[in-house]
């Protein structure tokens, strides 16, 4: 038996030598080549860029796999919590940037100007060429339009004039984002004026049209808007520049001063927008003695509040600068800062200290200790609408009209007969005038010729006298004898009365000689 060398603590693992099953001879554990080991290793290598390449694509290229990617590679280390990271759901804003300046053009300050619209065809060709005209940039201006209860062409007008204005080839044309908004409120008051203007109609009116500008606002407002100008469609005339004119006041609600014009059967021109004015306490005291849902509106004999009217302090040769503060507004024209509306101040679809929209909301915003002024000397012009006593009236005035011209085209008629007439007259005296002096200048020259013959025939009757006493036989005068020669003349024109008697004088005047 072999005997292995003895180990301080027993056998090795393994017997030294011999070709046992336990045997680790270099020929039957061979250690792996190494192509294989290279072979692998790029393998790997190939497996990991195809993956990062595959990762970046879908980093770029997918934006929804960004919050997936990013914390998976990065374990961590860049969350969402970056802005540049951040997901494509998630919008971070600042709202005191949005405060609104007196310069907000230079900083690039939204505006969201806002129009209701009912039974608007006939005003919106004229409301888009003001559209256009504005000086404000057009890019800084988001358009909101609200067409509710409408019967007439409205919806399909715009829209095609919205087309018709986005598409322009004036690359300072386009407007920012446009909304329009479809919503009926049931609104029964018709579109005339009787009827929108009539005092029976004005609380639940104004009640239906606050609703309106309410959804109209709170669908529209972004937080990046820093104003909010509410602009009625049948304005006629305006300043181009009235966005930076009302914004450079730096008031939290701002409005001009509203009238229209009139023919001049009525005057010429005449306040309208009477909704802004400034409280007085007969006001006051009537609104105390009013029921809870009473609602005072201007201009209307039932409520005699004596107010001082925005529309009444109006100087055509005024500053247009000049501010007065008041407590009710009207709808026509309004400049607002967004946070006046994000902070909660809304027009009043209620009765609000015994008012409704627009002056309800001009009411809220004083409350509130925001700032609300009018512009008495800065002046908007409304589109003149005859009532149906002015179309009356107007009716009248064209029957007067035609009646007028009628009776001046009989008295013209008249008149050119009368001067032809006149004229024939005066054609036939003018001739007559001419042929009484060639008559006169005949009978003058026929009297000096007789005057002559009576001279001469003077003398020969004497020389025959003297001839027949000598004796010697009678010579007939040289005046005779061509007298019976001469061949007979033509017969003249009947002599007048005038020549008549000239002509018997002077035989009579013969008669005598001989």
């Amino acid at each position: 038996m072999n005997r292995q060398f003895a180990y301080p603590k027993g056998y090795s693992a393994y017997p030294r030598g011999g070709g046992g099953t336990f045997s680790i001879s270099p020929h039957r554990f061979q250690p792996r080549s190494q192509p294989a080991l290279l072979r692998r290793r790029q393998l790997l290598i190939k497996l990991c860029a195809v993956a990062g390449l595959s990762l970046l694509v879908l980093f770029f290229l997918v934006p929804s796999w960004r919050a997936v990617i990013l914390p998976t590679v990065s374990l961590g280390l860049f969350s969402t919590t970056h802005d540049d990271l951040s997901l494509e759901t998630v919008r971070y804003y600042d709202l005191s940037d949005v405060q609104g300046t007196a310069m907000g053009w230079h900083r690039e300050e939204r505006v969201l100007m806002c129009t209701p619209l009912r039974d608007a065809q006939a005003h919106l060709p004229m409301f888009f060429s003001h559209l256009r005209n504005l000086t404000y940039p057009h890019h800084l201006i988001d358009l909101a339009f609200l067409v509710s209860d409408s019967k007439d062409n409205t919806l399909s007008l715009l829209s095609s004039l919205l087309t018709e204005l986005q598409n322009d080839e004036d690359p300072k044309m386009p407007f920012g984002e446009i909304s329009v908004i479809e919503k009926d409120f049931g609104q029964q008051v018709n579109q005339d004026v009787e009827s929108r203007h009539g005092f029976a109609a004005q609380a639940s009116r104004r009640k239906l049209m606050a609703q309106a500008r309410n959804w109209l606002l709170s669908a529209t407002l972004r937080p990046t808007h820093s104003w909010v100008y509410w602009r009625d469609a049948d304005v006629e005339t305006a300043p181009f520049t009235i966005l930076e004119d009302l914004m450079r006041h730096n008031k939290d609600v701002i409005v001009p001063n509203v009238w229209r014009p009139l023919p001049d059967w009525l005057g010429g021109e005449q306040p309208y927008d009477l909704n802004s004015w400034q409280e007085s306490e007969t006001a006051l005291a009537l609104a105390d003695s009013l029921d809870e849902d009473a609602v005072i509106v201007e201009g209307y004999a039932e409520y005699a509040t004596w107010r001082p009217h925005l529309a009444y302090l109006r100087d055509p040769y005024g500053d247009p600068d000049m501010e007065l503060e008041i407590d009710g507004v009207g709808g026509v024209s309004i400049l607002a800062k967004a946070k006046v509306f994000r902070s909660g101040v809304h027009f009043p679809a209620f009765s609000f200290e015994k008012h409704a929209e627009t002056e309800a909301f001009g009411k809220m915003a004083k409350r509130m200790k925001y700032s609300v002024v009018g512009l008495p000397h800065y002046t908007i012009w409304h589109l003149y609408e005859p009532s149906v006593d002015d179309l009356r009236h107007m009716e009248e005035m064209e029957q007067e009209r035609k009646q007028r011209e009628a009776k001046e085209r009989e008295e013209k008629a008249e008149a050119e007969r009368q001067q032809k007439l006149k004229d024939r007259f005066k054609d036939s005296k003018d001739e007559w005038e001419k042929d009484g002096a060639e008559v006169k200048k005949n009978i003058d020259k026929t009297e000096e010729t007789q005057e002559k013959k009576s001279g001469k025939g003077a003398a020969v009757a004497a020389r025959r006298e003297e001839d027949i006493g000598a004796g010697k036989p009678a010579v007939p005068a040289k005046g005779e004898n061509e007298a019976a020669a001469a061949p007979p003349q033509k017969e003249t024109k009947p002599a007048s009365q005038k020549e008549k008697t000239r002509q018997n004088s002077s035989s009579g005047k013969n008669e005598k000689l001989q």
